[in-house]
């Protein structure tokens, strides 16, 4: 069984990476902040990742075994917003009709796709020390797709597995063992219709669990769970991994500072990884975020065994 525990790159550490190592855990995931300013925290990233004190810190994660990943709502650094101004044919088109450059792109402009496939490129190359696993998502978001002529009738999950795929070729063509993830995550739960590549693979991601309010609750939650049988039918169990929240004191701050005090579900996270067994997963993540240096001085550390433990073998 594979593991990573995911966090935001301002909350890594050696304490951190050495706590990875103690519990057992085998990736560490790198996740800039979402939401819509994903593309600004990205581009913060990317310069971090140019500073030889945060190379330093990766190397020692890979120095100890521990892999790295970078899990990134992509879509807004990969077509840079500056061009809507000389070229808003490359953006979304919303459902009222008009142009913008909140989300993602039109996935029918070629122009665009090459652009975001070509921007995808340079940025797997700046990922210093990163598995040959991408994930480059679409934006954060429920509606945000396009709805011109040419998109309006392809569904949120046919425009995100479009993007994936047209990325995974682009990668392949730099590194023969790229691997593409397609995010299963909200408007795009349900499985695709078209194709896939060889190498794009499943991230499963039920945010709906632990987010879903109001009446159509139920009916999110329960349609989240039903789509995993047909998403793993449709994508194969082969390298599909589940991205879960056991320990994403994040979701549980909603997503403010100061972090509040977190208490880790352990009989919960347990029929979960049981279930998720069961379904035939070998690669089981969770996000961690919100419980770094800050939270640390507030109520002490997290003990990750729970996590490790529960997902052995």
């Amino acid at each position: 069984m594979r593991t990573q525990f995911i966090v935001h790159p301002d909350e890594i550490s050696i304490e951190r990476i050495d706590s990875l190592k103690s519990a057992g855990i085998t990736c560490l995931g790198i996740h800039p902040v979402g939401g819509k300013n994903a593309y600004k925290t990205l581009e913060d990233l990317v310069s971090l990742l140019k500073t030889d004190e945060f190379r330093a810190l990766l190397d020692y994660a890979e120095n100890n075994g521990i892999e790295i990943e970078y899990e990134l709502h992509a879509m807004g650094y990969l077509m840079p917003k500056n061009l809507f101004s000389s070229n808003p044919e490359y953006f979304r088109e919303d459902k009222d009709g008009s142009r913008n450059a909140d989300y993602n792109f039109c996935i029918s402009n070629k122009k665009a796709m090459d652009l975001v496939c070509e921007n995808a490129v340079t940025l797997a190359q700046n990922l210093y020390n990163s598995s040959n696993n991408y994930y480059f998502w679409t934006d954060d978001g429920r509606d945000v797709f396009c709805h011109c002529d040419k998109c309006k009738n392809i569904s949120p999950s046919n425009q995100a597995l479009t993007i994936t795929n047209a990325i995974a070729r682009a990668l392949k063509k730099h590194n023969k063992n790229a691997k593409c993830a397609y995010l299963a995550y909200m408007a795009t739960i349900t499985p695709p219709t078209i194709k896939k590549e060889d190498n794009v693979f499943l991230e499963y991601a039920p945010f709906e669990k632990y987010t879903a309010k109001g009446e159509n609750a139920p009916f999110l939650i329960e349609q989240e769970q039903k789509m995993l049988t047909p998403l793993l039918d449709y994508f194969s169990k082969e390298d599909a991994k589940v991205l879960e929240y056991w320990y994403d004191n994040s979701l549980y701050s909603s997503w403010k500072k100061p972090p509040k005090k977190f208490t880790l579900d352990e009989n919960q996270m347990q029929k979960d990884v049981n279930f998720y067994k069961q379904k035939g997963f070998s690669y089981i993540s969770t996000f961690g975020c919100y419980l770094g240096k800050d939270y640390e001085e507030l109520y002490g550390k997290t003990d990750l065994t729970p996590f490790a433990t529960t997902t052995k073998d």
